[in-house]
């Protein structure tokens, strides 16, 4: 029910950080007391700096922890400068609640300490542990027992803070329906839509307008030249050394030899069968009787077995087919005395006597046989190269790497190692930082944009470092051609900007269509026409509309209906909207009353705390100086350790 309250919130956009990162557990009151002094002040509460060293031990400590929580995620995902502020205005959330703790007297007893320890699974090794063990864990952390009740104590009175404003929430039933009613209800609307495509062809663009257009400042982002490169380069994989390789068709003879088995078809055999069916009642002595009676008659002629099948088979299956079984190997049939017997005959062969098997009997002849044999030298012989020059390859990768690395590093071309190691050296043109104009997959690769354009290899005088790009394959390119980010030429843009004007235009006048339509009609809505079909609209169940106009339509005042709006859609052009009236919320759209009250309730308690909280750091004056980017400089390298 609650998905669209997610969507339209911006609130949300570091929910997963948020529910990642632990809270902090300050350092202890004399630690927040005597703050470090000579450090840069990135923060300030209750009259007490925080301190660019204390964000920056905060921000490994958070990366570390996620490390232990996700081992295989990359470091600096965490680095980022928004998880760096979110570390710093957590610092500064828990100050402002210490602070308000402090001030509040607010002290856990005893026995709520003992409790926590004991229902929070983060402490289960403390209670678990004996006590050298115990102490032995602490001493790791640089911790006694006394220094981390001191912790706990602080933060638990911390969380008291707002305990008292989250935990008091009052949520009535009809307040919670008033509240969903609202958010959900349902409002009926017609648009007429004045789309800017319509009016292209009616707008005229002049020389000195596109002119214009391109040399104002706001448009010079839509003709630029983003920068790129000409570069060679050159790969070394499994493919590229195998190529190498040669193979004598005595080595390949060998190999056929030694894996004759391989190479052998398995033998197949097409077999037909009546069945007289046993089990379920039927008599075993008849049912054999009958048997021995059909296999008498088709000694006679057995030109008539598949008539015979076709009117006595208790397979319905292959009795339609005549007694047909089709194609079977070893392991294929459904009865090993089945297949014990059909693997025992001759070509032609009618068994002497009925097989018993699981099913039945079964009165069966071999019709045809195939395979059997080993294929051929010659017919496997292009098979056996390839996977001997696999083999190979595979072994001597690792000389070839390492002759590639060193040449590579040696050579102030690519076309020496391509020459020496046989390799094809490629070209790309234009390819830019993102790998944008890349005809080979390979060049997109982040590890090789980031060789390609790192600032020593753009000069074009060295070749660039070997990148492994995937297990087996490395990667060097030499830089023939950079090309700096420019900006475009009038001649060379000139027909892009003219739409562009044209478009500009276009828009303007449907909009002026648009709102002169919407004048009219509010003056005399008995003309209006052009209005599509009433759709029903709600946050809920939404109609197809553009999301400017969904939006609009359930922003709109309805003291007064039927109303009329004006929606600017830009460069798509305008929308005249006549709002219909308004109905409740769709039940179906409220599901479970129970859950919806609750859910509503604790909304209501997040924006009472969140408020609470907003307060507080007025209160305590809480400010933050630094910036995203400033943050510690150091963590990429603990984080990589």
């Amino acid at each position: 029910m609650f998905d669209s309250v997610r969507r339209h919130s911006r609130v949300l956009q570091f929910v997963l950080v948020l529910l990642i990162f632990p809270s902090f557990v300050v350092f202890g009151i004399q630690g927040y007391q005597s703050f470090a002094e000579g450090n840069t002040s990135v923060a300030r509460v209750d009259g007490r700096d925080i301190t660019q060293v204390e964000w920056d031990n905060a921000h490994r400590n958070q990366i570390q922890q996620l490390q232990q929580r996700m081992p295989g995620a990359d470091p600096k995902l965490f680095d980022a400068p928004e998880f760096k502020q979110r570390t710093l205005e957590g610092l500064v959330q828990d100050r402002v609640l210490f602070a308000a703790a402090h001030d509040q007297h607010l002290s856990p007893t005893d026995a709520q300490l003992a409790r926590f320890y004991q229902t929070d699974p983060n402490y289960t090794w403390l209670i678990q542990a004996d006590k050298a063990t115990r102490e032995g864990l602490l001493a790791a952390r640089g911790l006694n027992e006394g220094m981390l009740d001191a912790q706990v104590r602080q933060e638990l009175a911390m969380r008291q803070v707002l305990q008292g404003v989250g935990g008091s929430t009052l949520a009535t039933s009809a307040a919670a329906t008033a509240a969903l009613n609202a958010f959900f209800q349902q409002r009926e609307v017609q648009v007429a839509l004045f789309s800017a495509k319509d009016q292209m062809t009616q707008v005229q663009v002049s020389d000195a307008e596109v002119q214009a257009y391109y040399a104002d400042a706001a448009h010079a982002s839509q003709f630029m030249a983003a920068e790129s490169v000409a570069v060679e380069y050159l790969l070394l994989d499994l493919a590229a050394v195998s190529a190498s390789v040669s193979v004598s068709d005595e080595e390949l003879r060998k190999y056929y030899d030694e894996n004759a088995a391989r190479y052998g078809q398995p033998e197949e055999r097409r077999a037909r069968h009546i069945l007289v069916k046993t089990g379920g009642g039927a008599d075993k002595a008849q049912a054999k009787a009958k048997a021995e009676s059909l296999l008498a008659e088709l000694s006679k002629g057995r030109d008539r077995f598949v008539d015979l099948a076709r009117k006595s088979s208790d397979d319905p299956d292959s009795g339609a087919k005549g007694g047909d079984l089709d194609w079977s190997s070893r392991g294929g049939m459904v009865s090993k005395a089945l297949e014990d017997a059909v693997f025992g005959l001759k070509k032609g062969e009618l068994a002497a006597t009925a097989v018993e098997s699981e099913f039945g009997f079964h009165i069966v002849e071999l019709t045809d046989v195939r395979g059997g044999g080993k294929r051929s030298f010659d017919s496997v012989r292009s098979e056996i190269e390839a996977e001997v020059k696999k083999q190979l390859a595979q072994r001597r990768f690792a000389d070839a790497a390492e002759q590639f690395t060193n040449l590579v590093e040696q050579e102030d071309s690519l076309q020496p190692v391509a020459t020496r190691l046989k390799l094809e050296l490629r070209r790309q043109d234009n390819l830019t930082r993102a790998g944008a104009g890349a005809a080979d997959a390979l060049l997109g690769n982040p590890k090789v944009l980031e060789a390609v354009f790192r600032a020593q290899n753009l000069a074009g005088k060295r070749n660039t470092e070997v990148v492994e790009t995937a297990a087996n394959q490395l990667f060097a390119a030499h830089v023939l051609k950079h090309v700096s980010a420019r900006k475009k030429t009038l001649e060379e843009v000139k027909d892009q900007a003219r739409i562009a004007v044209q478009f500009q235009k276009a828009a303007a006048a449907a909009k002026a269509e648009g709102e002169a339509r919407l004048k009219d009609w509010r003056a005399k809505p008995e003309q209006a026409s052009g209005l599509a079909a009433p759709v029903l609209h709600s946050r809920a169940k939404q109609a197809a509309l553009p999301p400017a106009i969904a939006d609009a339509v359930l922003r709109a005042p309805t003291s007064s209906l039927p109303g009329w709006l004006g929606v600017d859609l830009g460069a798509e052009g305008y929308a005249v909207v006549k709002l219909l009236k308004v109905a409740d919320a769709d039940p179906a759209a409220l599901g479970d009353p129970q859950q919806s009250r609750s859910q509503y309730a604790q909304l209501w308690s997040r924006a009472e705390t969140d408020a609470y909280l907003k307060a507080l750091r007025q209160r305590y004056k809480a400010q933050m100086t630094a910036k995203p980017a400033a943050a510690a400089t150091g963590v990429e390298g603990a984080a990589s350790r």
